[in-house]
């Protein structure tokens, strides 16, 4: 779904900014791939990358790409300037007395649902390289990433208390499994910024890093990935996002229908080709 947002659009985890100036979607959203990694970079720096309706939906089109395209094999999603994204920045909504009953609910559904699901679903591996501030749907779209890296001035914020909100954007659904629900409930019942240090310790970021490195290891873990084998990376991210919500029967029965799947790829076939013949097996992500 792209465009503008509905007329029953409702202003969720947004921030008060400046009207964006006129730039194209492409400028706002940066997209390149390179060596088999695609890099999607939110690249409004004057509002801290929160997200237009547009923007967003720019986003979740990119990442059905990357899981379409074999010649994607990782992705990285970043940001530019001082914030990784913070928020939501819903325009375009009528003012909160129009509203009529399943404005608000529908409106999670298409957006920021619908973006963290777009992760969670991408069929190639999703780092997150934070580089500065993650708040509301901002952070639920790096706790979404299967691997998460953060420069260390970055920090973290369920922003959504101190306006009186419901976390959405699938918050209440990822932090208990990534942290357990003491610690979910308390980010989400005080909303005090998390830095990147804290967030390590809490489990929620893989590895800090100094800022001026946090690219340059984005990019080593994203190219290790893209030279992995790619079907594999996508059964096994499966596997693991659905484990906890199975119980052991259908969690085994998963695994070994993955392992069905996975032995008709080349890639299977050159991983057991190249430990018999004792050589570095060469990955071609099929």
């Amino acid at each position: 779904m792209s465009g503008s947002p509905p007329k029953s659009a409702a202003l969720t985890d947004s921030h008060e900014f400046p009207d964006p100036p006129e730039r194209s979607l492409d400028s706002l959203i940066l997209h390149a791939t390179d060596n088999a990694v695609a890099w999607i970079t939110l690249n409004r720096p004057e509002a801290m990358n929160a997200l237009t309706w547009d923007q967003r939906e720019r986003v979740i089109s990119l990442l059905a790409a990357a899981s379409a395209d074999p010649e994607v094999r990782a992705v990285v999603v970043t940001g530019t300037g001082r914030g990784f994204c913070a928020g939501a920045d819903l325009r375009g909504g009528p003012p909160a007395g129009d509203r009529v009953p399943g404005d608000v609910a529908r409106t999670i559904r298409l957006g920021a649902q619908r973006l963290v699901s777009a992760v969670l679903d991408c069929e190639k591996p999703v780092i997150a390289a934070v580089n500065g501030t993650a708040a509301g749907i901002g952070a639920h779209l790096a706790f979404a990433c299967d691997l998460v890296l953060a420069a260390d001035s970055a920090r973290f914020i369920e922003v959504f208390v101190r306006r009186g909100l419901v976390p959405d954007g699938g918050g209440a659904y990822l932090l208990p499994r990534l942290i357990g629900p003491r610690r979910a409930k308390e980010l989400m019942f005080f909303g005090d910024a998390l830095p990147a240090a804290d967030a390590e310790r809490f489990g929620l970021v893989n590895k800090v890093v100094p800022a001026g490195e946090l690219e340059s290891t984005a990019r080593g873990w994203a190219e290790r990935l893209a030279t992995g084998p790619t079907r594999a990376l996508a059964l096994t991210k499966q596997l693991v996002n659905a484990s906890l919500e199975s119980d052991r029967a259908t969690a085994f029965a998963a695994e070994a229908a993955a392992q069905e799947i996975n032995m008709t790829t080349v890639d299977a076939n050159e991983g057991v080709a190249s430990f018999v013949e004792r050589r570095e097996p060469k990955y071609r992500g099929r």
